[in-house]
C-alpha cells in the first residue's frame, strides 16, 4: 500500500496513478479523512496537555486549602476526559477508515514505464527463438486435439470429477508437467541460487491482503469453508492463487536482517483461480484454467537493488525457455494493463503455434502468457509489514518485494506439444526434459480406456 504521508504530500502523482491505472477510487474522501484525522490528533493531543496540567493543579489546590477552586478543576478534569475519549475514538473510528481506504489505492507506476490503456500499448522488448526454429508439420493440431489423441489429455473426465475449467494430465502428460517442475526447480535452485519452499496450499486473509489479492481481487478466490456457510468465518482459508502468496506472507510483520538480503525463495504449487477467460479458442484446452501448476519465484532486496534485480528475474524466467527452444517474446507491461499491485511489470510469452489467432506472430499461432515478472518496491511490504534493518543501530526500512513464476506451467505443455509437434501426431520431449522423463525421446501416446474405446478398434 502506500503510505498515508506519501499520499498527503504527493496527491497529484496518486491521481495520476489512478488515473493511467484505470481505478476509481475517491482520493478526495481519502485526503478529508486523513486530514480530519490529523485535526483530531492535534485536538487530542491538546486536551491531553491540559488534562494533565488540571490534575497538577488540582493537588496544589488542595495543599493550599483552595477546596472549592480543588473541586471545580476536578470537575474540568472530568470533562477533559469525556472529551478526549470522544475525540479519541473518533479518531480510531477515522483511522480504520484510512486504512481500509489506503488499501484501495494502486501502486504507483514507475516514471519509465510506458502510459497506456490496455494490452494494445504494451511495449515489445525483446523476441527470441524465430531464427533458426525447428520446421513444423503443415498443420499444426491443437494441443487440446493432440492431447485427446495421444490421451494425455482428458477434458471429459476432468469436468465430470470437478467441473468445467478442470482436467486430467495422464501418462506421458501427467509426466511432462511432473518434468518440467522438477527441471525448473533445480535450475532455479542449482544456477541461480535459489532457496524452495513448499507452502501451504490455503492462506488467510490478511496473507491476501499482504500481496494485494484482497479487496480487489476477492471474486476470484476459491474460499474454504465446512458444510454450513458459517463454517467461513471460523475457518479464514482459501486456496491461493499463486504461491507469490504464502512466501511473500512468510515474513509478514518481522524485520529482517541486512545480511539476509537478497533473499531467493521459489516454490512449486498447484494454483486455483476462478477466472475462466473469454469464450471460444481461449476457454479450450489448458490455456485457462481454474487449477494449474506452477514454479514462482520471490525476491527480498534491498530498495536499491530492486531494478537491477527486476532485470535478473527476467532472465532467470525467459532461461527456462531458451533451454527448452522455444520461442518467446517479452513485453513491457503498460500502465493500464500491469495490475493493481506492480510499479513495474514484464510479460513473458511463449509461442504456441497450433491456433492461427490474431494476436500471434507473422508465423501464425498464439502468445500465451507463462510468466509475469514484477517490481513491487514497497507496496507489498507495506501491507505486509516487512522490513530489513541497514544496521543495527538504524531504523527498519521497509524491503522491495519481486516476482515472477518460472514458469507457469500448463501453457508451457502447450507449447512444447505444438511446437514439437511431428507429421505423424508424436511430439519430441525437449532435450533438456528428457532426464525427468526417464529417457523419454517422443511422446508417443497411449491406447483408450473403457468401452469408448471400442468404438476406435
Amino acid at each position: 500500500m502506500l503510505s498515508r504521508q506519501f499520499v498527503r504530500e504527493n496527491p497529484d502523482e496518486v491521481r495520476r496513478a489512478l488515473d493511467t491505472k484505470g481505478v476509481d477510487v475517491d482520493l478526495d474522501r481519502i485526503l478529508e479523512i486523513d486530514e480530519e484525522w490529523r485535526d483530531l490528533k492535534a485536538e487530542g493531543d491538546g486536551l491531553r496537555h491540559e488534562r494533565n496540567e488540571v490534575s497538577s493543579e488540582i493537588g496544589e489546590l488542595k495543599r493550599e486549602g483552595e477546596e472549592e477552586a480543588a473541586q471545580e478543576a476536578i470537575e474540568r478534569s472530568q470533562e477533559l476526559k469525556e472529551e478526549l475519549e470522544a475525540v479519541e475514538k473518533r479518531a480510531d473510528e477515522l483511522e480504520a477508515e484510512l486504512e481500509e481506504k489506503l488499501l484501495e489505492l494502486p501502486n504507483v507506476p514507475h516514471p519509465d514505464a510506458p502510459v497506456g490503456d490496455d494490452e494494445s500499448d504494451n511495449v515489445e522488448v525483446d523476441r527470441w527463438g524465430f531464427d533458426g526454429r525447428r520446421e513444423l508439420p503443415d498443420e499444426v493440431v491443437p494441443h487440446y486435439d493432440l492431447g485427446e489423441q495421444l490421451e494425455i489429455l482428458d477434458f471429459e473426465r476432468g469436468a465430470k470429477v470437478s467441473g468445467g475449467g478442470f482436467y486430467f494430465a495422464k501418462g506421458e502428460g501427467a509426466r511432462l508437467e511432473h518434468a518440467l517442475v522438477q527441471y525448473m526447480l533445480e535450475l532455479h535452485r542449482e544456477e541461480h541460487d535459489y532457496v524452495d519452499v513448499f507452502p501451504p496450499l490455503p492462506v488467510n486473509s490478511a496473507s491476501m491482503r499482504g500481496t494485494g489479492q484482497f479487496p480487489k481481487f476477492v471474486d476470484d478466490a476459491y474460499r474454504i469453508g465446512g458444510a454450513n456457510d458459517e463454517d467461513y468465518d471460523d475457518d479464514d482459508l482459501w486456496l491461493l492463487p499463486t504461491a507469490e502468496v504464502p512466501v511473500t506472507n512468510m515474513y509478514r510483520d518481522e524485520i529482517l536482517l541486512d545480511e539476509d538480503l537478497p533473499l531467493k525463495h521459489q516454490a512449486y504449487s498447484p494454483n486455483f483461480r476462478r477466472e475462466a477467460g473469454e469464450h471460444g479458442t481461449e476457454t479450450r484446452g489448458i490455456v485457462r484454467v481454474h487449477q494449474f501448476n506452477k514454479v514462482e519465484m520471490v525476491n527480498f532486496v534491498r530498495p536499491e537493488e530492486s531494478y537491477d534485480r527486476l532485470e535478473g528475474l527476467l532472465g532467470e524466467a525467459t532461461e527456462v525457455l531458451e533451454r527448452l527452444g522455444l520461442p518467446y517474446r517479452v513485453l513491457e507491461m503498460c500502465t493500464g494493463d500491469m495490475g493493481f499491485t506492480q510499479a513495474k511489470k514484464y510479460d513473458v510469452e511463449v509461442w504456441a503455434p497450433g491456433d492461427d489467432m490474431d494476436e500471434g506472430p507473422e508465423e501464425g499461432g498464439r502468445w500465451l502468457e507463462v510468466s509475469s515478472v514484477s517490481n513491487f518496491e514497497d507496496f507489498q511490504a507495506r501491507r505486509a509489514g516487512i522490513q530489513y534493518r541497514p544496521e543495527q543501530h538504524e531504523s527498519a526500512e521497509y524491503v522491495h518485494t519481486l516476482n515472477g513464476s518460472g514458469l507457469a506451467v500448463p501453457r508451457v505443455v502447450v507449447a512444447v506439444l505444438e511446437y514439437y509437434q511431428n507429421d505423424d501426431g508424436t511430439v519430441v520431449v525437449p532435450e533438456p526434459l528428457q532426464p525427468y522423463m526417464g529417457g523419454t525421446e517422443v511422446i508417443e501416446g497411449q491406447d483408450s480406456v473403457g468401452e469408448s474405446a471400442l468404438g476406435e478398434q
